[in-house]
């Protein structure tokens, strides 16, 4: 029995005590009424108490899956966890078994972290969701060996296959990825040069999990990041040294 239910139920005694002790000094016609009131009292208070734990939450035994209800951990089922009001895979066992499903879009196309998670000494963001796909999409070009070994991690999500960094492909954050739903569709990327390039969406960039050997290791991507090839970057004339440069992108 939880601590809370021990300090009430213990409450509720004493105080039946304290009322017996002083209806002992009373006259015996009064005495008979006080322990009459007195009873009363406490099979209220044991009703009260009652009714208050077989209505508690903490007596569910419901459990959610992907994206269902919950308070804590223990109404999410199996390795989930409950972040948000939600039951989700776990980021420090990395997990995947809500990969599949669709993340939340964001309410007012203001997406917020929906998590954090710690790698080493450094806390890094988490998110469900991206900002809004239009017809110029801004967001981050960063560079991805999508090659067995490299440091894309495991094989691409789309696929599970590894592919040659001389393909023109991609990998979209979280809420781009939107569960799958663009896998093997062609994007366009436009640099500030001027110079475009389309190429394929093959995998996840993944917003939600990181700093485990299927990511290689790598903290969860950002919301906002088109993760692109050597052969993307060749083609927009950038260098893939320097690490990250502003694009815009659509949908073909």
């Amino acid at each position: 029995m939880p601590v809370e239910t021990n300090l009430h139920l213990c409450g509720i005694v004493t105080q039946f005590l304290l009322n017996l002790q002083s209806v002992q000094t009373m006259p015996e016609g009064v005495m008979k009424v006080a322990r009459v009131g007195i009873h009363i009292g406490l099979l209220k208070a044991y009703l009260s108490f009652f009714f208050s734990i077989i209505s508690s939450p903490l007596l569910s035994n419901a459990l959610s899956g992907c994206n269902g209800p919950c308070q804590d951990l223990n109404n999410c089922s199996g390795q989930l966890i409950c972040i948000n009001g939600k039951c989700n895979d776990d980021p420090d066992l990395g997990t995947h078994i809500c990969q599949g499903s669709t993340p939340s879009p964001p309410a007012s196309g203001n997406c917020q972290p929906s998590d954090s998670l710690r790698c080493g000494s450094q806390t890094y963001p988490t998110y469900t969701c991206s900002p809004p796909v239009t017809s110029s999409t801004k967001a981050k070009l960063t560079n991805n060996d999508f090659s067995q070994g490299g440091d894309g991690g495991g094989p691409s999500e789309c696929d599970d296959k590894y592919h040659s960094n001389s393909e023109r492909i991609v990998a979209l954050s979280t809420g781009w990825y939107n569960g799958g739903s663009r896998c093997g569709k062609m994007i366009t990327i436009r640099a500030s040069n001027g110079r475009s390039v389309k190429a394929k969406v093959v995998d996840e960039c993944d917003s939600r999990n990181g700093c485990d050997e299927e990511h290689a290791y790598q903290p969860p991507c950002k919301n906002n990041i088109v993760d692109g090839s050597d052969a993307v970057w060749s083609a927009l004339g950038l260098d893939k040294n320097v690490g990250i440069v502003d694009v815009t992108w659509s949908m073909d």
